[in-house]
């Protein structure tokens, strides 16, 4: 005789995910993409991050990478501003750290837009507009792009 499973136990879903410690907490990778007003200078926006960064290890977190990819026009106007500061983070912390990090720019006026995404890995570099992955003097063949389309 096969045993069916009732609703309530089909309902409940995956049981939670303990570490070896027993304490619940998992920790997961994200890649934090933050947007800060055009308005602030470059250090303040490096000072928003340190912040950022802290509040993270606060919550038992670590901020594996950071990385200030300069000022970029944005698509369409943000809150009337036309470009943005833009910061990546890469996080090595708990949902818990992810929930207070929301939190927090949430409140603060100079951050126009963020996103956090969940990963399986860091990539070596998410810039694709970065100059020093190429070596001196090689530029991109100018038919690359329509022969990478074919």
């Amino acid at each position: 005789m096969v045993r069916v499973p009732t609703r309530s136990e089909t309902v409940k879903g995956p049981a939670p995910i303990r570490s070896a410690a027993g304490k619940g907490t998992h920790m997961a990778l994200y890649e934090h993409l933050l947007i800060a007003r055009q308005d602030i200078s470059a250090q303040q926006v490096d000072a928003l991050a340190t912040h950022l960064k802290t509040i993270v290890e606060g919550e038992g977190g670590k901020v594996e990478k950071q990385e200030y990819w300069g000022l970029r026009g944005l698509a369409y106007r943000i809150k009337k501003n036309r470009k943005g500061h833009y910061v990546l983070l890469n996080i090595n912390a708990p949902s818990k750290a992810i929930v207070e990090l929301e939190r927090q720019l949430k409140i603060n006026e100079d951050v126009l837009r963020y996103i956090t995404v969940s990963v399986d890995q860091f990539e070596v570099s998410s810039n694709k507009n970065r100059r020093d992955d190429r070596p001196e003097g090689e530029r991109k063949p100018e038919g690359a792009e329509v022969e990478a389309a074919l």
